[in-house]
Order: structure tokens, then C-alpha cells, then sequence
């Protein structure tokens, strides 16, 4: 009902597809829950383990590839749409969407292994790291519901409530994307781990 009341603002549906659109979006909302569940059993709920001879020594620069990607296809997937280019537009956020997922992956299994790995910056960079940092973790926490509506309301072809709800997914995205590249960039480049 909370998702409905959200997202379906002022659009008539008939009764199937508000049940469909019941069904999907419940759906969506368990995944995101069990995507933040599993965000925060890895990052606060338990003690790294290393098992086997794993090396993810190289995780964190991909995840900020990753994320940089991702990044860079939202954007052109915007430029796309803006120019009315709905094909090059769909293939782009759909990149976009898999590239994001595979750093969910990545992000999962290097934080299993090594946990959490703490800022060493002291002084005036630290309350800039954090800020940086909390914010991420919330938007990233936001942008999983809201990515997976905005794909479904493209997918059915609800085309007036996607950009609805398109014009706030993107800025977010858009935003824990590029923090995700600077807080790589602070944490392992401008004070690295010794």
C-alpha cells in the first residue's frame, strides 16, 4: 500500500495492472530489504573471515571502475533520452543497472572477507570522509527501490510515472555512484592503508 500511495500518485490503473503493479512492487520491496539485511549482516553483524586463498586485494579499485561506469552510462543514458534516442536511452540505464549490480556482487564478497577497513585521515578531511561516506550508505540504501521501480515502470510501459519517478532516481544514482569513486579515492589513494 506504501509503495501504491508513492508511485502511482494521481494515475488511474485498471484492476489487473494495479495488481500486477501490487505484486511487482511488493516484490521490490523485499528485495531491497533483503539487499540492506545482507548490507548490514556483512558490514556491522559479524567479524571478517578470510576462507581459502581468495585475493580481492584488487576489489576495491573495480568496485570504483564499477561504480564510475555506472556513472558514466547514466549520464549518457540521460543525454539519450534527452534527445529523444528511447533505444541507445534503454540499452544505457540497463548497463547502468547491470553495472551497478555486479558492484553490489563485488562489494558483498570483499566485505565478507575483509570487513569494514577504517578511514586512517585525521584532522579536517575526516568530518568531510564521513559526510561523504553516511551519505553514500543512505542514498545507496535508496536508490535500490527506487532504480528497480524506475526500471519497471519503463518495462510495462508506464512511461508517464516512470519519468516520474526518473527524475528523482537519476540525481540520486547519479550521486551514490560518484561518491562511491571518491570515497575509493580518499580511502585507498589520498590516505592509503599502510
Amino acid at each position: 500500500m506504501g509503495w501504491e500511495r508513492l508511485f502511482d500518485r494521481g494515475f488511474i490503473l485498471d484492476g489487473d495492472d494495479r495488481m500486477k503493479d501490487r505484486l511487482f512492487l511488493s516484490g521490490i520491496g523485499i528485495v531491497s530489504f533483503l539487499v540492506l539485511l545482507t548490507v548490514g549482516f556483512i558490514l556491522v553483524g559479524r567479524q571478517a573471515q578470510i576462507r581459502g586463498d581468495y585475493e580481492v586485494s584488487a576489489s576495491p579499485a573495480l568496485n570504483a571502475v564499477l561504480n564510475g561506469t555506472s556513472a558514466i552510462l547514466l549520464t549518457v543514458g540521460y543525454l539519450f533520452i534527452r534527445r529523444r534516442k528511447v533505444g541507445a536511452h534503454k540499452t544505457c540505464m540497463l548497463m547502468a543497472f547491470g553495472t551497478s549490480s555486479l558492484f553490489l556482487v563485488s562489494y558483498l564478497i570483499y566485505h565478507y572477507k575483509v570487513g569494514s577497513i577504517p578511514f586512517p585521515g585525521q584532522g579536517g578531511i575526516r568530518p568531510v570522509y564521513f559526510a561523504l561516506l553516511i551519505s553514500h550508505i543512505i542514498l545507496a540504501a535508496v536508490i535500490v527501490p527506487l532504480a528497480l521501480t524506475t526500471i519497471y515502470r519503463a518495462w510495462n510501459e508506464q512511461f508517464d510515472k516512470h519519468m516520474l519517478i526518473a527524475r528523482r532516481t537519476l540525481p540520486i544514482w547519479l550521486y551514490v555512484s560518484v561518491t562511491g569513486v571518491v570515497v575509493y579515492w580518499m580511502l585507498y589513494w589520498l590516505y592509503p592503508q599502510p
